[in-house]
């Protein structure tokens, strides 16, 4: 996603960022005897005060007018204490509007006295401001931790790609019967949230690229599929689930110079065009998709099958160069696809996105993009734990990262040295459960080449059974 050039002050946190006073001082982590020419030096910004890093970014999108709104008495609740309360409950735990206002009112947040106000201001505030200000707040993070995670990237992962990617789709869940909604009536279903989330996930910095909302939860996922993949450097990697298997897809990705992985979609019609590689249980191969003159794609793509676990396993990807990609190579990058359905995880059970706060959409906008917020940070903060650790990201517990931050924030630890310090002693750095692939890893040299007459584009025709334009009930 393109990213906000950073101001001025933000420019200034990110050459150094001085310690808050701590009321409690951790024992000091072990660093690592050497550095790597990729790990970040002292001057560069650190996201392991999340505090400090939020309040100088809250601070400095201004985004109180100034002087008074208008008649009558001054403003007491300013932006930066509404947002920087909201951001806090997220990281304990708290989540609803009545723990902001407690937050605001008695408990004071980042250092500050709690304010005269009641419950009622806040919540008209929430009301009123919208969640265009955490929206800006969401950007805002997301461009100052670019420079964060990009030591730490996992850049092992496709490395002749420019950039590794997964798209999908969560639906929000449905609201509780215990929310003061409108019904239902004897008979009526739970009424649900107005829509889903879409998303494109970095795979090697685990950082939210894109984030799309819509209010029609059984809309086609294809629909918002290319507004996901906008503004991609060419030569990258998508993985996408069946949700998205369409001939249009596949090449639109192709002409925008997107690679792609994709599972097969048992019973689409192909034909194969050249045979790459064969034995008794894996082939690799050149193929047409669409068999008919009724839908038939108009670039080839490579089909890969193989057997794992007793049960046949086929991908298909527009890379058609096995030297590049490999059998193996396909199914481990694949099952990374997953790492976007943990990232729903996270922000759906770690933090609490599940527990709505309340049934007006506008509140459930703001809690959504709080989330978010969180949830980049999180992920930045695991991937440098796991850099400096160095052991794979997904060794580092999240719901043991989630559980544990509010406590190392009010005694002013610094999470990273702490965990990396203890991770391994209090099991938050333990082995991770992911499914291990086992795929072929075919010789290229078994491999016959490439026909250099082999036509490699034909005219389409799309039947589009399942139109990108309208809602569907299924993939």
């Amino acid at each position: 996603m393109p990213q906000p050039a950073l101001t001025p002050r933000l420019r200034r946190a990110c050459v150094a960022t001085p310690p808050r006073p701590a009321s409690d001082a951790a024992p000091s982590a072990e660093q690592p005897t050497s550095a790597t020419a990729s790990e970040p030096s002292v001057s560069e910004p650190s996201v392991s005060d999340i505090e400090q890093f939020l309040e100088t970014l809250l601070g400095d999108l201004d985004l109180d007018p100034a002087g008074r709104p208008g008649p009558g008495r001054p403003r007491i609740l300013s932006a930066l204490a509404l947002w920087g309360a909201l951001v806090t409950c997220v990281i304990e735990g708290q989540p609803s509007q009545r723990a902001i206002w407690r937050k605001l009112a008695d408990q004071g947040w980042w250092g500050r006295r709690g304010l005269a106000i009641s419950d009622e201001a806040v919540y008209q505030r929430l009301k009123h401001d919208g969640s265009a200000p955490l929206e800006d707040l969401f950007a805002q993070v997301t461009a100052l931790l670019a420079n964060q995670v990009a030591p730490w990237a996992r850049r092992e992962l496709a490395p002749w790609a420019t950039g590794v990617y997964a798209i999908d789709e969560s639906t929000f869940d449905a609201l509780p019967k215990t929310l003061p909604v409108v019904g239902p009536r004897r008979g009526q279903a739970l009424p649900t949230l107005p829509g889903k989330l879409a998303a494109c996930l970095n795979l090697r910095t685990q950082q939210w690229e894109r984030i799309l909302t819509t209010d029609a939860p059984t809309q086609n996922e294809k629909v918002l599929a290319r507004q996901l993949v906008d503004g991609l450097e060419r030569g990258s990697l998508v993985l996408f689930d069946l949700g998205y298997f369409a001939f249009r897809w596949f090449d639109d990705l192709t002409e925008r110079g997107l690679s792609w992985i994709s599972r097969y979609r048992s019973g689409t019609s192909h034909t194969v065009a050249q045979v790459l590689y064969e034995d008794d249980q894996t082939r690799d191969a050149i193929v047409w998709l669409g068999a008919h003159r009724a839908d038939r794609a108009r670039h080839v793509v490579r089909m890969v099958t193989f057997q794992q676990g007793g049960q046949a396993r086929c991908f298909i990807t527009n890379v058609l160069d096995p030297a590049k990609l490999s059998i193996h190579a396909i199914a481990s990058l694949y099952a990374r696809r997953w790492d976007i359905e943990q990232a729903f995880k996270l922000i759906k059970r770690e933090l609490g996105l599940h527990l709505w706060w309340s049934s007006k959409p506008d509140v459930i906008t703001q809690q959504l993009w709080a989330v978010l917020i969180i949830s980049q940070i999180l992920q930045a903060l695991r991937l440098e734990i796991a850099g400096r650790a160095k052991v794979d990201p997904f060794e580092v517990s999240m719901a043991m990262l989630v559980e544990q931050l509010p406590s190392y924030l009010a005694r002013g630890w610094n999470p990273i040295a702490r965990f990396v310090e203890v991770g391994r002693r209090m099991e938050y750095i333990r082995p991770s459960r992911r499914t291990v692939i086992r795929a072929p890893d075919i010789p290229i040299e078994r491999y016959r080449p490439l026909d250099p007459a082999l036509a490699l584009v034909r005219t389409p025709r799309y039947a589009e059974r399942k139109s990108l334009h309208r809602p569907a009930t299924g993939n």
